[in-house]
C-alpha cells in the first residue's frame, strides 16, 4: 500500500486564518501541530518515510518540506497548476505508474481529515490493499449516520465482498448526489446508507484504465507524461474538474466498492467542525482576555493575545481576528465564509 497525502487547496472556508500562501493544512489548528503533520504522524505509525508520498502544488511544496523534513523530495507529486482533484488524482496514478509502481495499490489521504483511532485507519488501509490487488474496481470510503448531513454525497452499500476478520468492504448498490434536507432525511432511513467520505484506493494501472474509459481528456495527457512529455505541457490540457466527474459514472456502472470506515472521521472543513473537534478533545480553552457574558457555544480565535474581546448575550458565533481581518459569523453558516472571501477578492482588498 502506498499512502498519498493530498494537500493542494487553500481552505477558503477557514479564511482569514487560511490564506493562499499559508493554507489551513499547514497552520497549527490542533494544538501546536498542523493537519499535515498530524496525518503524517498517523501514517508513520506503520509506514516508513520513504513509503509515504505527498501530492501538492509547486506553490506549497516548500511549506510541506519545512514541516516534515524526512520525506524524500522524490516522493513529492507536484501539480504545475491547480486544476481540482480530478486531474490531481490522475496525476498521482500516472506518477506512480511512471515510477514502476503500476500494480501497487495507493490510497489518497485527504489532509483536512483526522481519523481516530489511528490503528483502525491503518487496518482499513491494509485490508483495502488486499482487495485492490484482486479487484480492478474503484474503492472509496463511507460512514454511517443517524442524522442528515447536508452538502455531501451518499452511497448505499450492497453485498459484502471482504474476508471475515477484515473491515467491511461492500459493492456499491447506488450513488446518491447531494439533495434537499427533506430528501436526505428520507434517504438515511434506508438500510445500508453511508456518507461518501472518499479515501480513493486502486492500483495506478486500474486508475488509468478507469480514466481511459470515462475521462479520455484526462487520460491522454497523463499517458503523454508517462511516455516522456513534459508534465507542465500536458497538465494544462486537462480540463479542471472534481474526481466525481468520473466516479459518478463508475458507481452507476457497478464498478465501485465502498469500505465502511472503522474509525471516527473528522472533516476539519469549517470553523464549526474545527470548534466541535477541539471541544470534544478538550483542546478549546477560553483565554483570560476573552469575556463571554451570558452566551453559549461561541468560538473565538485571536492572533493577538493582548487584544480584549467581549461578547454579551450572543450564541453560536465565530469570531476570528488575524490583525488585518476580522470575521464574525453565525456558526451554522460557516460554509458560506468562502463567499465572503470571494467578495473581498472582488473588491481587490489587500488580503492574501
Amino acid at each position: 500500500m502506498i499512502p498519498v497525502i493530498i494537500c493542494g487547496g487553500f481552505g477558503t472556508k477557514l479564511w482569514p486564518v487560511s490564506r493562499e500562501h499559508k493554507p489551513k493544512h499547514f497552520i497549527p489548528l490542533v494544538g501546536d501541530k498542523s493537519l499535515f503533520q498530524l496525518n503524517y504522524e498517523a501514517l508513520r505509525s506503520h509506514f516508513k518515510p520513504e513509503e509515504i508520498y505527498v501530492s501538492t502544488n509547486e506553490d506549497q511544496v516548500e511549506l510541506a518540506k519545512k514541516q516534515v523534513e524526512d520525506i524524500s523530495v522524490e516522493n513529492y507529486i507536484l501539480e504545475p497548476e491547480m486544476r481540482n482533484q480530478g486531474p490531481a488524482t490522475g496525476l498521482i496514478a500516472a506518477f506512480l505508474y511512471k515510477k514502476g509502481l503500476k500494480d501497487e495499490p495507493f490510497m489518497i489521504v485527504q489532509v483536512d481529515d483526522l481519523r481516530e483511532p489511528v490503528e483502525n485507519f491503518i487496518k482499513m488501509m491494509l485490508d483495502c490493499d488486499t482487495v485492490a490487488r484482486r479487484e480492478s474496481k474503484y474503492i472509496t470510503g463511507g460512514m454511517s449516520t443517524d442524522f442528515p448531513v447536508m452538502g455531501v454525497d451518499y452511497l448505499i452499500k450492497g453485498e459484502k465482498i471482504s474476508n471475515e476478520g477484515s473491515v467491511g468492504i461492500y459493492k456499491v448498490e447506488k450513488f446518491v448526489w447531494r439533495s434537499t434536507k427533506e430528501q436526505t432525511e428520507e434517504l438515511i432511513k434506508q438500510k445500508g446508507v453511508l456518507i461518501h467520505t472518499n479515501h480513493t484506493c486502486m492500483t495506478p494501472q486500474n486508475m488509468l484504465n478507469m480514466l481511459q474509459k470515462y475521462k479520455p481528456e484526462w487520460y491522454e495527457p497523463l499517458m503523454n507524461y508517462v511516455n516522456g512529455s513534459e508534465l507542465k505541457n500536458e497538465y494544462v490540457k486537462m480540463p479542471a474538474g472534481p474526481i466525481e466527474d468520473v466516479t459518478q459514472q463508475v458507481h452507476a456502472d457497478g464498478e465501485s466498492l465502498v469500505v465502511e470506515l472503522p474509525f471516527t472521521w473528522f472533516d476539519i472543513g469549517t470553523f464549526e467542525t474545527l470548534h466541535e473537534y477541539l471541544k470534544q478533545k478538550g483542546l478549546y480553552k477560553i483565554s483570560d482576555n476573552i469575556v463571554d457574558l451570558n452566551g453559549k457555544d461561541n468560538f473565538v480565535k485571536l492572533d493577538d493575545a493582548n487584544k480584549v474581546v467581549a461578547l454579551v448575550g450572543v450564541d453560536n458565533l465565530i469570531v476570528v481576528d488575524t490583525g488585518d481581518a476580522l470575521l464574525i459569523c453565525d456558526k451554522r453558516r460557516t460554509g458560506e465564509v468562502k463567499e465572503a472571501l470571494k467578495e473581498v477578492q472582488k473588491r481587490k482588498l489587500s488580503l492574501t
